[in-house]
């Protein structure tokens, strides 16, 4: 079956994807960090987005 892009499941929208880059790019310039820093976050604390927001914003301090 082909996937139906009009049914739609929101249950990744709590997770940052690294291999997705539009999904790092719009992480990074929506937390003011780069994109491999994004990256690094993923590597070292896993893809949930609320862990990664918290992470970022202790980066920018």
């Amino acid at each position: 079956m082909a996937d139906d892009k009009s049914k739609r499941d929101f249950r990744d929208r709590d997770r940052v994807s690294a291999d997705e880059d539009y999904e790092v790019e719009y992480f990074a310039a929506k937390a003011g960090i780069t994109p491999q820093q994004v990256k690094e976050l993923i590597a070292k604390h896993g893809n949930q987005r609320e862990t990664l927001e918290r992470e970022a914003k202790a980066l920018r301090k």
